[in-house]
């Protein structure tokens, strides 16, 4: 090939690439309805520009859905509604993102607060976190119909709590259920037991498609509360933050087993009132990893991940200019942050150095009724 063929497939690649990310993409957003909001929104997202169309394509009534998953085609959409006696909801998504209701199940539990989906789209794994000890937090499965409809639950499973906290542990706390990338396993993290515990997924058993792995469990510090898990994309290692710490853990994944190698501390100041982690992403590329801290804190810290062995190195603070970053997003770009900041009501887009990682200026805030997830359909 001579240079200037060369030459010339680089630049139509380049773009490509350009064109690819200056067409608008659909941003989601779950969100609690005690107050003004309604439910899901759907808005318009440039990703070129960092902007959030403030007026919404749609708006999907449905009651405190707090976490989005979408299906692997991004053709389905599930949500959690976490209310006591929660509810699971199933919409169908069309080729231009317009959101339709399919069904609804119970989720036979208290306040869902997490749930993803089988590698193989067969089950729905729900986390009922479950505020008052009785009845208590559960996992449950849900199969899916091929239509996309849920059918209702066909297995649960509970854990014991570490009661280290009496006021927040006293029972278990499912907070959320993450598959590894080859979906030989599921991990739920249990803020009320202290513990990460590990399930094999089995999908040619119909009514009990999750098993105790060996070892069942991983436990972390008494009274640090886990709460979200991440693999990379090879899943080699895994980060986990625990929320009542404010810590986040580096592992490395051995047959399915985590093995810590590293646990950093997310606040600045010792307070309780500044430890509350949430969540975590990894940038496309997995060079950095992005975790929130609420509480008084309220800040997302970035960290550089090391090429070989995944282990973390403090590269910034940024503050979330708002109250409680219930979850945040990098859109399909990698351009730009997106923070949901359920307290003050609004979604806070900053813009993003993918190169050095690091998180510059406040491109916009949009105001939005008690944001609680963000997912986009690319």
């Amino acid at each position: 090939m001579t240079m200037k063929r060369i030459w010339t497939s680089l630049l139509a690649a380049s773009l490509m690439s350009l064109s690819l990310y200056s067409a608008a993409a659909t941003l989601l957003v779950g969100s609690y309805t005690d107050g003004a909001s309604q439910g899901i929104y759907r808005y318009r997202f440039d990703s070129k520009a960092g902007h959030i169309d403030p007026t919404p394509l749609q708006v999907v009534k449905s009651v405190s859905p707090s976490w989005l998953v979408l299906s692997a085609d991004q053709r389905q959409l599930f949500a959690v509604n976490e209310t006591p006696n929660g509810q699971v909801s199933s919409f169908s998504v069309s080729a231009k993102g317009e959101i339709k209701p399919l069904n609804q199940v119970a989720s036979q539990g208290d306040e869902p607060t997490h749930a993803s989906l089988s590698r193989d789209q067969r089950y729905l794994f729900v986390a009922n976190y479950a505020v008052k000890p009785d009845p208590g937090s559960s996992l449950v499965v849900i199969p899916l119909a091929r239509d996309g409809k849920l059918k209702p639950v066909v297995q649960h499973a509970r854990h014991q709590a570490s009661g280290v906290n009496p006021e927040r542990q006293a029972s278990a706390h499912v907070h959320s259920l993450v598959l590894s990338p080859d979906g030989r396993h599921l991990y739920a993290s249990d803020l009320g037991a202290d513990k990460v515990f590990i399930y094999r997924y089995d999908g040619a058993s119909a009514d009990h498609p999750l098993t105790p792995a060996i070892p069942a469990s991983v436990a972390l510090p008494p009274g640090s509360g886990p709460r979200h898990l991440l693999f990379d994309a090879k899943g080699r290692h895994a980060y986990l933050t625990l929320e009542m710490s404010a810590e986040v853990v580096m592992f490395d994944v051995q047959d399915g087993n985590l093995v810590e190698r590293q646990r950093l501390p997310l606040a600045e100041r010792q307070e309780a009132a500044a430890k509350a982690a949430g969540g975590l992403h990894l940038s496309a590329d997995g060079r950095f990893l992005y975790v929130s801290n609420r509480g008084t804190s309220n800040e997302i810290v970035a960290f550089s991940v090391g090429k070989q062995d995944g282990q973390l190195t403090l590269l910034q603070r940024r503050s979330v200019e708002g109250d409680h970053p219930r979850e945040f997003t990098l859109d399909p770009s990698d351009n730009f942050l997106l923070v949901a900041n359920q307290k003050s009501n609004q979604i806070v887009v900053i813009r993003r150095d993918p190169r050095s990682g690091k998180l510059g200026e406040t491109v916009q805030t949009l105001q939005q009724d008690a944001p609680s997830d963000l997912k986009f359909i690319e």
